[in-house]
């Protein structure tokens, strides 16, 4: 049985904050099987920052004793007019993502798949959305809204708008969890879910954000909010990679992609080494022509850096053993998608 610190580390490594870190402690103290959950739009294929970052990280709170609800937001997914608002088309995306999240090793008795259509069911769920929507200001409630990748709040199209974030508030008090997950693009809804939980006699949930993986499309930016909105996007296909691409696809994809030689902090690569290589492997594998000095071994991704501010590795060398380490990555991905492939093509068409 693992310890509470060996528990607290799993769940709590690859993160970007914990709201808070003592009361995640005190809840693996506490309770033997703790409830955590995360909710996606089903709206398209799973890129690697959902399927990679976001798979780690479920299966390191599942490896820490929670039971874990993947929550399938087909009502919230409508509401942000989603495949044009076809329910049935976002459905069958839902459907795409349990076979997804399966393929990643998201299964098992420790995990529940749920849909938003699960809970809109219920009068008690609608009395929790208008009591949060009592409790909040239309300002604060508006602040919310590029939790649906919207940045621009004040052309608010449809009132509906205004419903998604109590919804989702709404689901964390409904679903009844320790702990909500998300990255931290959706961290504002989160922390109004956390401040009227306490006026209205609901559990505060404790929340945990990841990061968000850059599009490989160019320079990251400094700014938090900047990086929410040039994240890798399913919406721009050739600047994204996708679970189940073939090698030869996510070849070309890094090939294309912005890696400014000995530059680190606006390099989406270096996102792509901390949050995924370096997650998933001790070493990082990069192999050479001889009269490029050889194939080397790095230990860290610190060594990694100081390399390439050095200039000791160029950038054609880090994107092919990037792809290398990818490709490896996803191979039972791929494994697993064989003979799905007409529902791949039914999402990627949208």
């Amino acid at each position: 049985m693992s310890t509470l610190q060996e528990k607290l580390q799993r769940s709590s490594q690859g993160t970007e904050e914990i709201i808070t870190e003592e009361e995640l402690e005190a809840l693996l103290l506490e309770k033997r099987r703790p409830r955590a959950y995360w909710g996606f739009e089903c709206s398209g294929p799973i890129h690697i920052g959902m399927g990679l970052v976001v798979g780690k990280k479920i299966r390191e709170i599942i490896d820490a004793g929670f039971d874990f609800i993947v929550f399938l937001a087909d009502w919230h997914s409508w509401i942000n007019n989603k495949f044009g608002g076809d329910l049935e088309k976002i459905r069958l995306a839902g459907e795409y993502f349990k076979e997804g999240f399966k393929a990643l090793g998201i299964h098992g008795d420790r995990v529940k798949f749920l849909w938003s259509s699960d809970l809109v069911e219920k009068p008690e769920y609608w009395e929790k959305v208008i009591r949060i929507a009592k409790r909040a200001s239309l300002n604060r409630v508006i602040r919310t809204l590029p939790i649906m990748g919207r940045k621009e709040t004040s052309k608010i199209e449809e009132v509906a708008w205004l419903i998604y974030p109590l919804m989702q508030a709404a689901d964390i008090f409904e679903l009844e969890v320790d702990v909500a997950c998300a990255g931290i693009d959706q961290r504002k809804v989160h922390v109004l879910a956390r401040e009227v939980a306490k006026y209205l006699g609901f559990k505060k949930p404790i929340l945990l954000h990841t990061p968000l993986l850059p599009s490989l499309a160019g320079p990251v930016p400094k700014d938090t909010e900047e990086i929410i909105d040039t994240k890798m996007s399913k919406s721009k296909k050739e600047t994204c990679i996708f679970i189940h691409d073939p090698p030869e696809v996510i070849r070309r994809k890094i090939n294309a992609g912005y890696c400014p030689p000995k530059s680190i902090d606006d390099n989406p690569f270096f996102y792509l080494l901390k949050l995924i290589i370096f997650r998933y492997f001790d070493e990082f594998e990069v192999k050479r022509e001889i009269r490029y000095g050889g194939d080397i071994t790095y230990e860290s991704y610190e060594e990694v850096i100081q390399d390439y501010i050095n200039g000791k590795l160029h950038p054609a060398d880090l994107k092919s053993a990037i792809a290398d380490h990818l490709i490896k990555i996803l191979e039972p991905v791929r494994r697993y998608f064989k003979g799905k492939e007409e529902l791949i093509s039914l999402v990627m068409k949208g």
